[in-house]
């Protein structure tokens, strides 16, 4: 059977009040437009034909050539669209799926089951529908009293008792394809709108003696996106789909409504995600892990049973059983080993640091070669910058790194070495070696006194209580 798509993607969606075309905005990190292609992809239709207008290239950038564009001039309803499609469609003996392009959470299983009521009965068309509590803004699909369907009627069209009616039109439909032609052919613009609607074409193969089928789905599946209110319903509606499938296969979710995570992220049985986190792109995070909380992860691969609390990593690596956080920032290109400590407010980035290293807190590292069982001091810094290039510093296994110590640009530190607290070392230090880069402390005896430098009860006063709670 020749299945093929009609996606209407034209519209420029005023309403979102943005620059770029609707359809690119995303959803649970996915682009509206994208969603709708990988749900016809997975219910097995990979012949698709995109509608677009003035922002085409933007819908290209992510659907890519392996589909077939058409451009609208004109915005002349939706059976204007779909006519732009009739070189598309002309010779093919099958059906074809008409889509809007603004509707993300179409599912795969939703387009199947349509195709699958073709399949059952001799139909000219089947439409795909949704009981709404509030129908308003929706088109209405008209019924005898035997059920059978007699027309959809678009609501600014629709009489009083046609309001009335709960179950509404999704715009997604499955056609003969030859027959969809044949009625596009017959459609006028003899409406309150003045536009050619879609929805006539229902009409027209009923005239025509053909048989009309439907096929009810979740009012979910059915939300479009035309505003930024959508936008952010459709991606609650999303998200909670994706943390369902993620508790489904044993993680554990603390709190929904706090927790964001994107469509791609993979996550390992009885791992445990705490309110607050984000986890976005292609993130991968092992078993038996404890995310959050108030953590982000963007692209960032974790191995088994590693904790990451109040921190954030982009891009990077992070080994097995290791701890990260709180307020730890690991930049990109940073691969972490196993059983590494990364503590309170210390930054990697572009670096390699090997088992069971720590740095558990106020420590930079950028641009270096870190060894196993290295210890970072409170305060160290490595001084990757020289003014012209990023040059970090290797620091091989064993080292001991005493606090507040300043390992400058291209320094190695061999391995079983130490370094002086307080040290800035601007050579490299040999295996075995101690290193101390700092001068002789003086004391001045008396010197408070003398200079009148006695603080006392001179207490520092507080900041003004903030006015509002």
């Amino acid at each position: 059977m020749d299945i093929c798509a009609v996606v209407m993607a034209a519209g420029e969606g005023t309403r979102m009040k943005s620059v770029h075309s609707k359809v690119v905005h995303q959803v649970a990190g996915k682009p509206i437009i994208r969603w709708v292609a990988d749900a016809l992809l997975e219910a097995g239709c990979n012949e698709q034909v995109y509608i677009v207008g003035e922002k085409q290239e933007e819908i290209r950038d992510i659907l890519g050539e392996n589909v077939a564009y058409v451009f609208q001039e004109q915005r002349l309803g939706t059976g204007h669209a779909v006519m732009q499609a009739a070189p598309f469609l002309e010779g093919r003996d099958g059906y074809v799926i008409v889509l809007p392009g603004d509707s993300p959470m179409v599912s795969a299983k939703t387009i199947s089951k349509a195709v699958d009521k073709m399949n059952e009965g001799d139909y000219g068309a089947v439409v795909i529908t949704a009981v709404a509590e509030d129908p308003t803004g929706y088109g209405r699909l008209v019924r005898d009293f035997e059920g059978n369907v007699l027309k959809i009627v678009e609501d600014k069209d629709c009489s009083p008792d046609e309001k009335a009616i709960k179950e509404i039109n999704s715009s997604m439909y499955v056609f003969k394809t030859s027959l969809l032609l044949s009625a596009l052919g017959r459609l006028s613009a003899q409406n309150a709108q003045k536009e050619y609607y879609l929805t006539d074409t229902i009409e027209i193969l009923i005239w025509d003696g053909n048989r009309i089928g439907s096929v009810v789905c979740d009012i979910e599946d059915t939300m479009g996106v035309n505003n930024r209110k959508q936008l952010l319903e459709a991606g609650k509606i999303m998200n909670r789909r994706i943390l369902e499938k993620h508790m489904e296969n044993g993680v554990q979710i603390i709190d929904e409504n706090s927790t964001w995570i994107h469509h791609a992220v993979e996550i390992g049985q009885d791992t445990t995600i705490l309110p607050g986190t984000t986890l976005m792109g292609n993130t991968r995070i092992g078993k038996e892990c404890i995310i959050g909380e108030n953590t982000r992860l963007d692209g960032v691969e974790v191995g088994d049973g590693t904790v990451i609390d109040y921190s954030v990593a982009t891009q990077c690596i992070i080994g097995s059983d290791c701890r990260i956080g709180p307020f730890s920032h690991i930049r990109p290109e940073t691969k972490i080993n196993d059983h590494v400590t990364i503590g309170a407010y210390v930054e990697v980035k572009n670096s390699t640091i090997d088992d069971y290293t720590r740095a558990r807190h106020l420590t930079y590292i950028g641009d270096s070669t870190v060894g196993r069982n290295v210890n970072f001091g409170c305060g160290t810094v490595t001084c990757n910058f020289d003014g012209q290039d990023k040059v970090g510093c290797i620091i091989e296994d064993n080292v001991f790194i005493g606090g507040n110590s300043n390992i400058l640009s291209s320094v190695v530190l061999g391995k079983d070495s130490y370094i002086a607290a307080g040290s800035t070392i601007t050579n490299d230090v040999p295996p075995l070696g101690l290193g101390i880069g700092r001068s002789k402390q003086v004391n001045k005896d008396e010197w408070v006194a003398k200079k009148n430098r006695l603080r006392g009860a001179n207490y520092i006063k507080l900041d003004t209580k903030r006015s509002e709670l």
